[in-house]
């Protein structure tokens, strides 16, 4: 019987150990990693994965939105009237307000006539809507969903009601990644704008805070200061508010200040934003449109004075 007895070999072939393919795995994810952080080639891919992913952000938001709309139905007949209210009375405040800003603008625009200036007044901007946030906490990004097929372009600003947000770094079909203002690797070109002092103001990692680097000990910012962007590095359109000078330390063994500044926008809070269209022209465009302008400025000037009556004329021809 012993004899007879037969081992049964098993139909499929054992394979590797469960190990084994979670270190091959492991390595392949490493390698993929490193191409990615170092090398474009991954990028048509990331970005055609992103347009992939577009439904589930969407869908993830729905949530959201019906909170939302469930919490507007709930609200009381009263509440809504109160409100309207007072939306009317901000709204005549508001009028007001953009009057004088009309004439200003309008004084701003006969003044650069008169400096030669090519800067323009006004910006092109875009509404967009957040609709997700980078879960890393070192990383503060967020995604909006405005991309290529809007016109977005890579370091394009973004703003909110309050002030600046962020720039765009990455740019998918459909949508966008945002980097924000307190990130640790962000900085902006800033001045206070009671004095025009320049400096740069950096991330620190913490969505409340923000910090001047390399400000000197004996340098007129105090507590309270607004820091608006100077435009100083071509990336960022000049005079939006980006802080507010929260504490100053003076340490007279140190040649530098430490000052921290609390950003004005509300980067934790803020759901729809706006993407800023500025002027994208070169330097050898701004110059010769600053040259045209002039020229016919000129032209306008000398046919002014032709047509004025030559009184000097006899006096000049008898001499």
């Amino acid at each position: 019987m012993a004899h007879e007895e037969q081992v049964i070999k098993p139909l499929f072939a054992k394979g590797p150990s469960l190990g084994i393919r979670l270190l091959v795995f492991a390595v392949l994810s490493a390698v993929l990693m490193v191409v990615d952080a170092r090398f474009e080639t991954l990028k048509p891919l990331r970005s055609q994965m992103g347009l992939v992913l577009t439904p589930f952000y969407w869908l993830a938001d729905v949530p959201v939105r019906v909170w939302d709309g469930a919490t507007q139905q709930i609200s009381s007949r009263s509440e809504l009237m109160a409100e309207n209210e007072k939306l009317k009375a901000e709204a005549l405040l508001l009028q007001r307000r953009l009057q004088k800003l009309a004439a200003l603008t309008e004084q701003n625009v006969r003044l650069r006539e008169l400096l030669n200036s090519a800067a323009l007044v006004d910006e092109e901007v875009l509404v967009g809507e957040l609709i997700g946030v980078d879960p890393n906490p070192y990383t503060h990004r967020i995604l909006i969903d405005k991309g290529e097929k809007d016109g977005v372009f890579l370091g394009q600003p973004v703003l909110d009601a309050r002030g600046l947000m962020g720039q765009v770094v990455e740019i998918m079909p459909y949508t966008s990644r945002v980097l924000l203002l307190t990130d640790n690797t962000h900085s902006i070109p800033v001045q206070v704008n009671r004095n025009g002092l320049r400096a740069i103001a950096v991330g620190t990692g913490n969505p409340e805070r923000l910090e001047l680097r390399h400000v000197a000990d004996t340098a007129d910012i105090k507590e309270g200061d607004l820091l608006v962007s100077s435009g100083m590095g071509q990336r960022f359109p000049a005079g939006y508010p980006v802080a507010t000078v929260k504490e100053v330390i003076h340490d007279s063994g140190q040649p530098f200040a430490i000052v921290r500044a609390v950003p004005t926008a509300a980067l934790n809070r803020s759901r729809y934003l706006l993407l800023v269209f500025s002027d994208r022209r070169t330097p050898e465009q701004r110059a010769n449109d600053s040259a045209e302008a002039q020229e016919a400025a000129d032209r306008e000037a000398e046919q002014a004075r032709s047509g004025e009556p030559a009184a000097d004329a006899p006096a000049q021809e008898t001499n």
